[in-house]
């Protein structure tokens, strides 16, 4: 049975901090992703050609910064596997063990930025989810994996009845008529552009959009030096745009300019984003964006604009059926193809964010505090739950029912308080930084006797001891003083209210006290007294209705970003 003091500190943590966690970006109210708009990662599909992003050779030398991030990534569990298994040409080419549970987090609230800027936000863009294997027999000249039975492939190289044309006949049979491992997802856009012509009314312009995992081809001698290739993976965000010839040039420019903006939006060194022009073989022309690394610019979005030529190469002999209307005229529609890196662009904001600042915890010069400043939108947990000294049964309780309650509306905790290795505040402050949570919140004895929480900021590590037991009519400002005047779009230079988004909510909390008196009004109204033999004045609580409807503000800044 829990403690009447956990009980109460419990409520009123919750009553103040699930009022108002919220943030803006860019001065506009981030909202969540939408339900059924598509899925973030689908089942694979086959790849149509599309003019490669080839990563070139980085020197071997890791660049100021590489080698701590990357043990901070691992001992954090942003990255998976062995200091040897996650080198820079493995991140880059998506050949190491894979991400970690903060990790996935990280990629998952990268690709609901990148689906509210590019879908929701959009009228004239539809969520598309495409099949893996594509219809019909495979080109002779196409030269994507194939998915091949092992078993299959193992009878015919093994049959030696066979001649060395029936033997080649065979492999070629069996290759055509295999999946492919697709390389990008403008395959599956093309295919349904038909379908979803009709749903707009054949009116240009039009995009179709989808996340998925797509399968590019390594080249590492140095682990393969007969010449095998390896297979690295990614998770492609991909836009694929339908406009007349006459307004392409200025869509791409359009989206140019949109696709950098939204990439600088939650940079701290935005100027590290950058694009330039690029050319394919065919003579195509298009652009790419790229970050600066700590040892070169390395592209993590492309930007082509494939013409006619893609879409009548689906459609032969079927021109009308393409034709879509541009005011009066009926013409084929040029495709604007857009397609971001999401793995290699949660690196690029890993390495912008990682910084190495003075240590305010020891008096060891020599010592820094490591610290990843995540943008609130991107960072894989929002706050930290802990205890400090007190009784640890009433203070897990008042823990674990916040951590209830958080997560009830959205927002992501961390479990701090399960912790069974003792640790220092400055340890879980260094830990807590290093993880980029937002805020830590501290509970200790002092919120059992007087409901006094410690609040600390990531960003700006200034603590504030804050009064759960203010009024309802409290207002933002007075439960956190100073931390007033920033905004979101300047958030790395202190924290907003509106991010931390702290408010009381106007909550009816009816405790009733048994305390031996029949003759009370709660005793008469709610049942019989305590039982006899306590000492201690026993609380419980009866109800916990809302006045009205708790509003979240900014909420949708945090439902869907864990």
């Amino acid at each position: 049975m829990r403690s009447a003091p956990a009980i109460r500190a419990c409520q009123r943590i919750c009553r103040c901090l699930l009022s108002g966690f919220g943030g803006q970006v860019d001065g506009r109210q981030p909202e969540q992703l939408s339900k059924g708009t598509g899925s973030f990662v689908g089942p694979v599909r086959s790849q149509a050609e599309l003019p490669r992003n080839e990563p070139r050779e980085a020197p071997e030398s890791g660049g100021e910064g590489s080698e701590p991030l990357v043990e901070i990534c691992r001992k954090r569990r942003f990255l998976s596997g062995t200091k040897q298994q996650l080198s820079r040409d493995s991140l880059l080419n998506g050949c190491h063990p894979g991400l970690g549970p903060l990790g996935i987090e990280l990629r998952k609230n990268l690709a609901a930025e990148w689906w509210s800027s590019v879908v929701v936000f959009r009228e004239q863009v539809f969520p598309v989810d495409a099949l893996h294997r594509e219809p019909g027999p495979s080109l002779p000249v196409d030269n994507g994996f194939r998915l091949v039975s092992a078993e299959t492939l193992r009878e015919i190289l093994q049959d030696k009845e066979l001649s060395k044309e029936q033997l080649v006949a065979f492999l070629e049979n069996l290759l055509n008529t295999s999946g492919k491992l697709r390389e990008n997802l403008l395959h599956g856009a093309l295919e349904h552009y038909v379908s979803y012509l009709d749903l707009v009314n054949k009116r240009l312009p039009f995009g179709l959009a989808q996340i998925g995992a797509c399968f590019h081809p390594v080249s590492d001698t140095k682990q393969t030096p007969d010449g095998v290739k390896r297979i690295g993976e990614k998770t492609e965000a991909s836009l694929v745009w339908f406009t007349s010839a006459r307004t392409a040039s200025q869509w791409l420019d359009f989206w140019l300019r949109h696709r950098l903006l939204w990439w600088r939006k939650f940079a701290m060194s935005p100027s590290n984003f950058s694009s330039g022009d690029c050319q394919d073989e065919a003579g195509r022309k298009g652009n790419r964006l790229y970050y600066n690394f700590p040892w070169g610019k390395e592209p993590i979005e492309t930007l082509w604009n494939l013409g006619d030529h893609e879409l009548l190469h689906m459609y032969p002999g079927s021109v009308a059926q393409v034709h879509g209307r541009d005011g009066r005229k009926n013409v084929v529609p040029s495709v604007l193809s857009i397609n971001g890196d999401l793995d290699r662009g949660m690196l690029a904001y890993l390495y912008d964010s990682f910084q190495l600042t003075e240590n305010s915890f020891t008096r060891k010069k020599d010592l820094h505090r490591k610290v990843l400043k995540l943008h609130p939108c991107l960072a894989p947990i929002k706050a930290a739950l802990d205890v400090g000294r007190g009784p640890t049964v009433e203070l897990r309780q008042v823990c674990q029912g916040l951590f209830n309650e958080l997560l009830e509306n959205g927002i992501s905790v961390w479990p701090g308080y399960l912790e069974t290795v003792q640790s220092s505040l400055e340890q879980l402050y260094s830990k807590y930084d290093e993880m980029s949570i937002l805020f830590t919140v501290l509970i200790t004895e002092a919120t059992l006797e007087n409901g006094l929480i410690q609040l600390r900021s990531r960003d700006t590590t200034m603590k504030e001891m804050m009064h759960i037991s203010k009024g309802p009519q409290a207002s933002q400002e007075d439960c956190i003083p100073g931390l007033r005047s920033a905004d979101c779009t300047n958030w790395q230079h202190g924290i907003s209210k509106h991010q931390l988004g702290i408010q009381n909510a106007r909550t009816r909390m009816i405790i009733i006290s048994t305390n031996n008196n029949p003759g009370s009004r709660s005793c008469r109204q709610n049942g019989p007294q305590s039982p006899p033999g306590r000492r201690r004045r026993q609380h419980s609580l009866v109800t916990a209705q809302p006045a009205f409807p708790m509003i979240l503000n900014c909420g949708m800044f945090w439902k869907g970003r864990s």
